[in-house]
């Protein structure tokens, strides 16, 4: 069924909850499409008046700063046996190219890697969760974790509701490509990712090999 379908079948207090829980569960670090759940509620509140877009935003940040504090307290406890662990659960995320190439943004941008982490969906799950580990100041993380959930979270709301109300007519033939997009965008950023994070691997595996 499709997202948007299935989300009509359900009460406006679910798709709160819904949309709450999973960004909330990708932010701590478990991948899940966040990104596309709230596409697809926003959508939904710009064709349905039953759902009010200022609570599905408010949920959607709530879960996001809620999320990666869970996820930052977690990772500052596990440390790096916590990376090796989800390396092993799940490889294709948590691979050592991928926390490679996490770890030299954390290295260059500081705390804004966690405030524009929210927009790229792989740093999304990594944010929290290394931050922790690279034991990143609170007051820091806790700044551009609630500035980046806010921007992310309640700016995408915003601004695809507000693009569902201007266009009505049009989305409820086509409102598949909103999501079409944003599955798009996420694939790209994804495979950017990806490629970093193998080269990263490489020269990883390289350095490791020189040394005696």
């Amino acid at each position: 069924m499709h997202v948007q379908e299935w989300l009509e079948t359900v009460p406006a207090v679910a798709v709160y909850a819904l949309v709450g829980l999973v960004i909330g569960l990708e932010s701590l670090g478990i991948p899940l499409p966040g990104e596309i759940i709230l596409v697809s509620s926003a959508l939904l509140a710009s064709q349905h008046g039953e759902i009010d877009p200022v609570v599905l935003g408010a949920s959607a940040t709530a879960g996001a700063i809620i999320g990666d504090s869970i996820g930052y307290a977690i990772g500052r406890k596990g440390g790096r046996p916590l990376l090796a662990w989800l390396g092993n659960k799940f490889p294709k995320h948590f691979s050592e190219g991928h926390i490679a190439t996490a770890e030299r943004s954390f290295e260059k941008w500081g705390m804004w890697a966690v405030f524009f982490g929210r927009f790229v969906a792989l740093l999304r799950i990594f944010a929290g969760p290394l931050a922790g580990v690279l034991r990143m100041p609170y007051w820091k993380f806790a700044i551009a974790n609630v500035l980046g959930g806010i921007l992310w979270a309640g700016g995408t709301t915003a601004v695809i509701y507000y693009v569902g109300i201007v266009a009505e007519s049009w989305l409820k033939r086509f409102s598949w490509l909103g999501l079409v997009a944003a599955v798009l965008v996420g694939v790209t950023s994804m495979l950017v990712l990806k490629r970093k994070a193998k080269k990263a691997g490489q020269n990883l595996e390289a350095t490791v090999a020189r040394v005696p």
